[in-house]
C-alpha cells in the first residue's frame, strides 16, 4: 500500500480544509451532554451540512448514495475534520457506521432506497438492539423471539446497552426466529421502527453520568417482514457483516482524536512540570508509537476493505483489540499528567477516562477478539 498522497488527494484535502474553515465558525454551541434531544438535533444538522456539501457517506458506493471516494480520501476526511475540531457523528453513529453499511452490503434495492438517503441526510437516527441481559459477548445466546404472523413478525423480549435508543427512529434488531435451530442459526436481522406500539425505552446512566445507552422492552411489537435484511434465519451471517464494520472502521476517527490528545498531554506535561518525570516521557513516547502503528493498521484495513468490495476483514479484530487497551492506557496517562486535576469529573480527559473503561467490552470483548485472532488469523483450534 502506497502511504504517500497524490496531487489529486492533496487537492481534496485543500478543498475540505477551506470548507471546514468556512462552516465551523458558524456552528451553534454544542448542547449539554445530558440533553439528548438537543444533541440529536445538533448532530443531525451537522450531518445535513455534510450531505449538502457532498461529504456524507464519502466512502459509500455511488449506487448507495455515497461519493465513491477512495480509502485515502476517506482517511484524509477523518484527519482533517478531527484536526479542525469538527463535530463527531454523535447520535448518527449507528446509522452511519453500522446499520447503513450493512444495508448497503445486504439490503434489497427497495431497502437501500428507503433507509440510506435519510441516514445520509441526518433525517433518521438508528440504534443498535443486539445485546441482551444474558447475551452480550455470547451474542448467539439471544432470546428475543420473533414469530411470523402473516406479513409481520411479532417480537417480544428485551435488549440492553442499546445505543441512542431514546432518540432513535429505527433499531437494527436481532431476534430469534427459530428457537429449535442451533445457536448460531435461527437468528434474523430486522429494522424495527422505534415508535411501534409495544416498544418501551428506559435510559441507563453510565459511570460517566451519560445516558447514551438504554434498556429496550418489546411487548408483541409488529415488524413488517419487508423490514428483514437478509433471509429469515440468516441473521448471524448478516450480523457478522455489521460487526465487521463496528470493529473494522467505526473507531477510525477516534484514533485521530487520540493522537491529538497525546500531543495535548505532552504540552500540558511541559507546562505543569510533569515533563521532568522520565517514566512519564517514556510512556508518552511509547503511546505515540502505538497510535502511529494503529493509524497505519487503520490505513491497511481500509485499503483491504476496498479490495474486498467494501467489507472490513478480520484485521478489524486486531485493531479493536489493541486500540481498546491503548485508549485506556492513554487516559490513565492523562490522569498522571493532570495530577490532582484527575479528580475533576468535569474535565474532558477525566470523562474520557471513565468512558474508556467500556472499550474492552463494547463491540465485542477483548477475550472475544483474542479468540477471533487465534482461530481466524493464526489458525489455532477452537477452545473447548
Amino acid at each position: 500500500m502506497d502511504l504517500t498522497y497524490t496531487e489529486e488527494e492533496e487537492d481534496f484535502r485543500a478543498r475540505l480544509r477551506r470548507w471546514l474553515d468556512e462552516v465551523l465558525p458558524k456552528l451553534p454551541a454544542k448542547p449539554a451532554a445530558t440533553d439528548w434531544p438537543g444533541r440529536r438535533a445538533y448532530d443531525a444538522a451537522w450531518q445535513r451540512m455534510l450531505y449538502d456539501a457532498g461529504y456524507a457517506g464519502l466512502h459509500w458506493p455511488r449506487d448507495a448514495g455515497g461519493q465513491g471516494a477512495t480509502p485515502t480520501q476517506h482517511l484524509i476526511f477523518l484527519e482533517e475534520t478531527e484536526r479542525a475540531g469538527a463535530p463527531y457523528v454523535g447520535a448518527s453513529f449507528v446509522g452511519l457506521l453500522h446499520a447503513g453499511p450493512t444495508i448497503v452490503a445486504e439490503g434489497t434495492p427497495g431497502q437501500r432506497a428507503r433507509w440510506l438517503p435519510p441516514i445520509l441526510r441526518g433525517d433518521e437516527i438508528w440504534c443498535q438492539g443486539f445485546s441482551e441481559p444474558d447475551a452480550g459477548s455470547d451474542l448467539a445466546a439471544l432470546r428475543t423471539r420473533a414469530v411470523r404472523d402473516g406479513d409481520a413478525y411479532v417480537v417480544s423480549g428485551s435488549k440492553i446497552w442499546t445505543s441512542h435508543a431514546e432518540v432513535a427512529d429505527w433499531c437494527e434488531l436481532l431476534v430469534r426466529t427459530d428457537p429449535g435451530a442451533p445457536r448460531h442459526r435461527g437468528i434474523t436481522w430486522l429494522a424495527m421502527p422505534m415508535d411501534a406500539p409495544g416498544v418501551t425505552v428506559r435510559p441507563l446512566r453510565t459511570l460517566a453520568g451519560s445516558t447514551e445507552f438504554a434498556e429496550v422492552f418489546l411487548d408483541e411489537v409488529r415488524v413488517p417482514v419487508g423490514n428483514r435484511v437478509g433471509a429469515e434465519n440468516d441473521g448471524w451471517r448478516v450480523t457478522m457483516v455489521t460487526l465487521s464494520f463496528e470493529r473494522g472502521t467505526a473507531f477510525v476517527g477516534e484514533v485521530v482524536a487520540c493522537r491529538r490528545v497525546l500531543g495535548e498531554l505532552a504540552r500540558t506535561a511541559r507546562a505543569n512540570g510533569r515533563w521532568d518525570d522520565a517514566e512519564l516521557r517514556r510512556r508518552l513516547g511509547r503511546l505515540s508509537a502505538e497510535f502511529t502503528a494503529l493509524w497505519r493498521l487503520t490505513q491497511w484495513n481500509v485499503s483491504e476493505a476496498q479490495r474486498s468490495g467494501g467489507l472490513p476483514g478480520i484485521g478489524g479484530s486486531v485493531f479493536k483489540l489493541r486500540y481498546s487497551h491503548a485508549r485506556q492506557e492513554l487516559y490513565d496517562t492523562a490522569a498522571e499528567v493532570l495530577g490532582a486535576g484527575a479528580l475533576d469529573a468535569d474535565h474532558t480527559w477525566v470523562a474520557d477516562r471513565l468512558a474508556a473503561l467500556s472499550y474492552t467490552i463494547a463491540a465485542g470483548t477483548s477475550q472475544i477478539q483474542q479468540n477471533i485472532v487465534a482461530e481466524r488469523i493464526l489458525g489455532l483450534p477452537k477452545g473447548r
